[in-house]
């Protein structure tokens, strides 16, 4: 039977708040999001309920992560930008009552452009959003309705206009290898995000994930030689553009890298709520991981009957806590500080010597007494190197896949 580590100081803890609804499913999606039905008053009270239900979802969740600070606020879906800026203000007012909020605490929003008001924007920005994530994924009209977004090469334009006029850090989100999509077209795509200058973007690559309606009917794809040239202009591009490549899809101008994302791959800790949101909460003696419910009516009915949020909760074995630090650690381009470890794993790396000495032999790593991070070979096949770090029974079934 293995002993249990012992944390010797808790990570830094960011604080994630899940809004489930948004437009429209796009075909590509699989995070949980759910087409809004409800208009009018019946919306304004959906929203007016489930921001209830949220709140008491963080005060039942005090006893977890008593005392501690929250460094990071993020608001994802879903389309959070579908709530009114009053409803992101009491929200924001009920997280600074009931936690302490560190001053200066980057607080980001989601946002498509489907639903930019100039005015309600404005109003984000006074209740205390400071960092604007803007889901354009492409400049193309042709691309936009190939992937099934609701907002045009118009709406993406204004959209960020509106975000500059009141937000100083914003990340735009793009995607490449869309259906139909040419080297051009994505290269069109890079050049038109780098002219607005914002201070963050993040480039990813399309896959068919699994419960998704491009999974059961697969649209046409660039080939892996063509996606591989979109990849690799995308990223000389904003290289070129003083945009540092610090994690597998994220770039940011010096200083700009996002702090609650980081924190996610640091294996910090962070408290998630709303329906389907997940948190990872460390405590002296163990790590565990909660899931909210999934279906908004099944969340928001807990939340009127006073019943517990928390579908599953798991502690996290030794072979968990090395597995998820590494898989989280190595998608940052620079890597990681040795210590970092054993600080937020409480185990000491060797228990991951021999992993560590296959990933250098096989050329998808460098390391030394104070330092990991993977090589070129390492980030392009990424899951190559994960594998190596897998707990024995999850590799004998898993299977390679390449990320290019």
């Amino acid at each position: 039977m293995s002993t249990i580590p012992k944390l010797l100081a808790l990570p830094p803890l960011s604080l994630y708040i899940h809004i489930p609804w948004c437009l429209k499913k796009c075909p590509y999606c699989d995070f949980n999001s759910h087409a809004v039905h409800s208009v009018g008053d019946e919306q304004s009270l959906l929203e007016e309920s489930y921001v209830a239900a949220l709140m008491r979802d963080l005060e039942m969740a005090l006893s977890d992560v008593w005392g501690r600070r929250i460094n990071s606020v993020f608001f994802g879906g879903g389309t959070p930008s579908l709530f009114s800026a009053s409803s992101i203000d009491r929200i924001l007012t009920a997280v600074r009552t009931l936690m302490p909020l560190e001053h200066f605490a980057e607080v980001t929003l989601e946002a498509n452009p489907g639903t930019f008001e100039a005015q309600k924007f404005a109003d984000y920005r006074l209740a205390g959003i400071n960092r604007l994530s803007i889901g354009i994924q492409s400049f193309n009209p042709d691309r936009l309705k190939a992937i099934g977004r609701v907002h045009d090469d118009q709406e993406a334009l204004r959209a960020v206009e509106i975000a500059q006029d009141n937000f100083d850090t914003i990340n735009l989100d793009l995607m490449y290898a869309l259906p139909g999509q040419t080297f051009a077209e994505a290269q069109r795509d890079i050049d038109t995000a780098c002219a607005f200058g914002v201070s963050h973007l993040s480039a990813y690559h399309l896959t068919l994930e699994s419960n998704t309606l491009f999974h059961r009917y697969p649209p046409s794809l660039p080939d892996d030689e063509q996606t591989a040239a979109m990849q690799d202009s995308i990223e000389l591009t904003l290289r070129q553009k003083g945009y540092s490549h610090y994690e597998t899809s994220a770039f940011a101008q010096p200083g700009k890298e996002s702090r609650h994302n980081l924190n996610y791959w640091l294996f910090g800790d962070y408290l998630g709520i709303g329906a389907g949101a997940h948190s990872k909460i460390s405590f002296a003696d163990k790590i565990i991981r909660q899931m909210r419910y999934k279906q908004p009516k099944e969340y928001l009915a807990r939340g009127r009957d006073g019943a517990s949020f928390t579908q599953t909760q798991q502690v996290l074995s030794n072979a968990d806590r090395s597995f998820e630090f590494m898989m989280n650690a190595l998608r940052l381009h620079n890597g990681f500080e040795t210590k970092l470890f054993q600080e937020r794993t409480g185990l000491s790396l060797n228990v991951i010597q021999s992993q560590l000495q296959e990933a250098e032999q096989r050329g998808l790593i460098v390391s030394n007494a104070f330092h990991i991070k993977p090589t070129i070979l390492g980030k392009r096949f990424l899951n190559d190197l994960l594998q190596i770090f897998l707990p024995e029974a999850d590799a004998l079934a898993s299977q390679t896949n390449y990320i290019q």
